[in-house]
């Protein structure tokens, strides 16, 4: 029995209709007819489970929806959230890009006019199992970490065309934000591996886009701290003691000065949404899209009647913290040596992953590829304005932040982020001049 609680999510219903002429290769039984509340639409929504691992009831839950206009011309845009174990489908879905947000009352949906199917059609899955309504009926499942989880995604991803066969030679892009900057490199890595063994269907990667992306742990949270001092939101003498006494590459090694430092600076969050610096911490407007979402009654997701309530972020998984320690450069290196582009991109409002510290880090991996600047650092625009900043390295690399986002860039600068996406799918470099014509409904 789901509680009062749950997440009652109108995209999942799962209902069969025989009143839309289906184009081969689409499976009828995944189809979204319509959900509660929704505007009439011109595309298609498919929801539904794919079983990752039959013997041990391990599944993977996914929504997708076609682009706007010209479907069967779009490429196809995988998007991961990260959290480890946070929603891609109340994330990314529901939270940022898709083509649907929650009423202020929770009781309809409203369109996105920003949603990233303007420019492609949208793939989100709840990953890994315990995520969402993903499941697995071994609990031992739930213990797991980047291995599984990749692993798992490449088996999804093999098994979704299988539904989807229509699809398997579109270009496909691989997308996400925060920990996703573990998941997408790692499953570009083993879907580029997977390539140059099979004989048979190859998926065809066009590029990978990751947004305030966790690629190296110790950098990425030594430069939290940088960020909170540039924004006068901590002292000089914390800064100096963290960057004196903090050793975040051997985090059992921290001295008691560090530590004091740091909690010291942690007093912040009581009263700053870290991830949204500008935003009012009483009520962010994160939460109460997520409180809009629990409103919604129309679920028919549940298919094993599971018996926990839909979170946001899943509190079931035992995620393994070493992994978050790994180093994603050197999957980025090979991703880009099997001529892949990467696009690394930071809203600059966001203290968890600053911009600081993915810019360097794309820097590095520029210098440790031998690529030239290509595009020298500056500014970007749209509509008249500023969007942000960027710079390429040696035509495969990429950095560009999106000014006034933060975390959740699509969500805080949605007509921004679109632009950014729209350039990324269609392989165009952000604009280095205003330009009155430009337009996010490409």
């Amino acid at each position: 029995m789901v509680s009062s609680r749950a997440v009652v999510m109108a995209i999942m219903v799962l209902v069969t209709v025989q009143w839309l002429v289906f184009a081969e290769g689409y499976p009828e039984e995944d189809l979204v007819a319509r959900l509660p509340g929704q505007p009439n639409v011109g595309f298609r929504q498919f929801a539904g489970y794919v079983d990752v691992d039959s013997a041990n009831g391990r599944s993977l839950f996914y929504y997708y929806v076609e682009a706007v206009k010209e479907p069967d011309t779009k490429p196809l845009t995988l998007w991961l959230n990260g959290g480890p174990g946070c929603s891609s489908v109340g994330g990314g879905a529901f939270t940022e890009l898709g083509p649907f947000y929650p009423t202020g009352d929770g009781r309809g949906l409203r369109l996105n006019s920003m949603s990233w199917n303007k420019a492609s059609n949208l793939l989100f899955v709840e990953s890994p199992a315990g995520v969402g309504w993903s499941y697995s009926n071994r609990s031992s499942d739930y213990n797991t970490g980047d291995k599984s989880t990749v692993n798992d995604m490449l088996v999804f991803l093999l098994r979704w065309f299988n539904k989807f066969p229509e699809l398997k030679s579109r270009d496909l892009f691989l997308t996400g934000e925060s920990y996703a900057g573990h998941y997408i490199p790692q499953l570009a890595d083993v879907i580029l591996s997977y390539n140059s063994r099979s004989s048979g269907f190859k998926f065809n990667v066009k590029g990978i886009a990751i947004g305030n992306p966790l690629l190296k742990l110790d950098r990425d949270f030594a430069a939290a701290y940088e960020y909170f001092w540039s924004h006068g939101m901590i002292s000089d003498e914390v800064r100096l003691t963290i960057m004196n006494q903090c050793d975040f590459a051997n985090p059992k090694n921290m001295s008691n000065a560090c530590i004091y430092a740091i909690v010291e600076s942690s007093v912040l969050t009581e009263y700053i949404n870290s991830y949204h610096i500008l935003l009012d911490v009483c009520y962010p407007s994160i939460v109460q899209q997520e409180l809009r979402l629990k409103k919604m009654n129309a679920l028919h997701a549940n298919r094993t009647r599971l018996p926990y309530e839909w979170t946001m972020c899943s509190n079931r998984l035992n995620y393994s913290g070493i992994d978050g320690y790994i180093d994603m450069l050197p999957s980025l290196k090979r991703i880009i040596q099997n001529q892949t582009p990467v696009w690394i991109f930071s809203g600059d409002q966001d203290s968890v992953i600053p911009l600081q510290s993915s810019r360097t880090l794309v820097r590095e991996l520029a210098e440790d590829l031998n690529f030239k600047t290509t595009i020298p650092y500056g500014a970007w625009f749209h509509k008249e304005q500023v969007g942000g900043w960027v710079t390429e390295y040696g035509n495969l690399l990429t950095f560009a932040t999106v000014r006034g986002a933060a975390h959740m860039v699509p969500y805080a600068e949605p007509s921004r982020a679109l632009h950014m996406f729209s350039s990324f799918v269609n392989g165009r470099r952000l604009p280095n001049k205003p330009d009155l014509k430009s337009s996010t409904d490409d």
